[in-house]
Formats: structure tokens, sequence, C-alpha cells
């Protein structure tokens, strides 16, 4: 009869025992807060949290935070470490560096905070999923379009941007295996260059290697969207813009579509970083539920050139509905 009494008042409350809605505090650290592909992650993870919150079930709460320069390693470990003080429902991070996150993330995992991985890739496996680019893909398909442009032949620079940065790493990786092994007459003039965490320290480099290289140079690829950037202001410079030197570059942002429009870059990459930061929230809060996920999550690459920048897919990801989101 008990028993009895007891379902019953289960039914009546509607099952409100075994379905508590929950208020999770979610932490999405970037790489860094300036580049204009941190802020579509940023706009991706809002878009999760209104959703979640639309479904009346359980609240979410971002709480955005990362490093000012994408070259300090000590500040995210900080920025990781004070979340984990703050005993944090969940953390969603983009990995400055492949190794110097990891002792922090595998603390965070240790102590029942899930860590969702995003952009670039972290040497452990404490975390519940990795969303992100196949960068090694993106790095091919840059090579490939770049060696078509020069029609197989020529002299090529690679802009690399920093070490320990696992996703652009990997991307440098597959440009190389690319131009190595399709492309043999291609020959690699300058490939150990580091473009450094800014659009300035990369405009510095590249204007050394400009004066260096200038004459002979015929085509250049650049890892990511500030080194892109930096580039391409030193070839505007230096009097080789406008197709004189052939220009790939990775990733969409205010600068390299105006260069790509002008002829200055004859395509980039694209990612969706919307999506990432999408997934990244959704996947941990799916963690923080119970249920089972995906060990790793691609979300997609693709190539921008002139011709195909006003096609519905390519537009979406080019100029993401930001103010949407962040305003």
């Amino acid at each position: 009869m008990n028993k009895l009494i007891f379902a019953c008042l289960i039914a009546m409350l509607g099952g409100s025992f075994s379905a508590r809605a929950e208020t999770y505090q979610i932490a999405v650290i970037p790489k860094g807060s300036t580049h204009e592909y941190w802020k579509s992650i940023h706009a991706g993870a809002v878009k999760a949290q209104r959703e979640i919150n639309a479904e009346g079930k359980d609240t979410v709460q971002i709480v955005w935070q990362g490093p000012l320069k994408e070259d300090d390693r000590e500040q995210q470990v900080q920025v990781v470490e004070n979340f984990i003080g703050r005993h944090i429902s969940a953390i969603v991070l983009a990995p400055l560096d492949r190794k110097a996150l990891v002792g922090p993330v595998e603390t965070a995992v240790g102590g029942k905070i899930p860590v969702v991985i995003i952009d670039s890739a972290l040497d452990s496996k404490a975390q519940a999923s990795f969303i992100a680019t196949d960068n090694r893909e993106g790095g091919r398909i840059a090579a490939r379009n770049l060696g078509k442009l020069l029609g197989g032949k020529g002299n090529v620079i690679l802009l690399r941007y920093q070490v320990g940065s696992a996703s652009t790493e990997e991307r440098e990786e597959g440009f190389l295996e690319v131009m190595k092994k399709d492309f043999p007459a291609i020959k690699l003039i300058s490939t150990d260059q580091h473009a450094g965490a800014t659009r300035d320290s990369a405009k510095q480099v590249s204007e050394n290697l400009l004066n260096r290289f200038g004459r002979e140079v015929n085509g250049i690829f650049a890892s990511n969207e500030s080194s892109g950037s930096g580039m391409l202001l030193a070839l505007r410079d230096a009097g080789l813009g406008g197709g004189k030197v052939k220009f790939v570059a990775f990733d969409a942002g205010e600068t390299p579509l105006d260069g790509l429009k002008k002829g200055d870059i004859q395509g980039f990459v694209i990612q969706d970083p919307l999506k990432m930061g999408y997934l990244g929230v959704k996947t941990a809060v799916a963690v923080l539920r119970g249920q089972k996920v995906d060990v790793s999550i691609d979300t997609g690459v693709g190539f921008v050139t002139k011709e195909n920048l006003n096609d519905t897919a390519i537009a979406d990801l080019v100029s993401p509905p930001l103010d949407k989101y962040l305003k």
C-alpha cells in the first residue's frame, strides 16, 4: 500500500523527483579574445545557451574568459585553474599549447569537472570530447589550390603561426605533405618562420621574409587569421599584391575578406567556428546530463574564392551572424 501511494505521488508531481532541473555554469575559454574567429566561437556558445534555456529543462550560464594574447600560455593556465577553484560545472577549452594545458585539464577532470576540447588538440585523453576542424586536411586543401594557381612550379613560402599550437601545426604539416608529394617542381624556399600571436608581429616577420625572398617568391601560404592578415599588409606595402604573388591563407576575417575582394588573396581555407562553439557547449551539457558523447567531432572545412564568395553556404561561414548573439 505504501509503495502504491508513493508511486501515485510521483505521478501527480509529474516525475519531478527523477527530472530535477539543474543550473550549469560552463566556462568557455578561447586562445585569445581579439580575433574575429574567437568572436564566432563565442557566438556559437551563446546560441547553444539560448537553445538549452529555451527548452526549460536545465539552465545554462556561459562564462566567457580567455587570455588577451594568443601566446600567453601562463594566463590561460591560470584561467583554467581559477575556474577549477570556483567549482565550475564544466569547461570548454581551446588550448593554446597542446602540452602546457594537459596538467590543468587533467586536474579539472580529476575534480569531477568535465572538459570539452575545441579548435586545437591536447596531448591527453582526459577530455570528454574533441571538437574541431580537420586541420591537416585544411592544410592539404590550401596546398592543392596554391599548387594549381602556380601551375605546379615556382617558389613558395610557408608562414607558420607559433610553436605548440596543435591546430596550426597540423595545417602546416598537411600543407607540406601535399606540396612535397603532388608538386615536386615547386621549391619551398622558407618553411621555418613563425608569425607570432598578433597581426603586427606577423607583419614584421612577413616584411623580413619579403625583403629576403621578394624577388623570387611566387606563392605564399599563411596558416591562421593573424598571420594571413600580417602577410597581406606586408605584400601590399612591398607592391606584391594584386596576384603578383599567389597568396592562400587560412580563416576568414575582415582583413582577409577585403584582400580576397581586391585580388590580393586568391583564396582562403574556411572553418565553422560558430558551429564549434555551439557544439562545445551542447556536448558539455550532454556530459553533465550523463549522456554518451562522441570522442571526436569534425566541424568541416572548405575553400573560399572570389567566384564562390556569394554562395549561400560560404557566405554564412565568411560572415556569421555575430550581432544576433553578441549584442
